[in-house]
């Protein structure tokens, strides 16, 4: 009986994966990597405080609200003693 070898194809798939093979599963490694995400989280929750904190300055610069503010302190103090 003679000896038929194998196709190339069937030689090649249990060697090494292919590329795009290679390529899929790292592209679905790094969809699921997370390190880093808790950092970033932190980043847009600063970024939003900050922003916060402007507008309530730019508030308190108003002579309107600081008057009202001064006006809510006195009557509180005057209502407490």
């Amino acid at each position: 009986m003679p000896h038929h070898p194998a196709p190339l194809d069937d030689c090649t798939s249990d060697a090494q994966p292919s590329a795009a093979t290679r390529r899929r599963t790292a592209l679905a490694r790094l969809s699921q990597d997370e390190r880093g995400a808790v950092t970033a989280e932190y980043a847009i929750i600063i970024m939003a405080a900050v922003a916060f904190a402007g507008v309530l300055v730019a508030i308190m610069r108003s002579p309107e609200i600081r008057a009202m503010l001064v006006k809510l302190v006195e009557n509180a103090l005057a209502a407490a003693g």
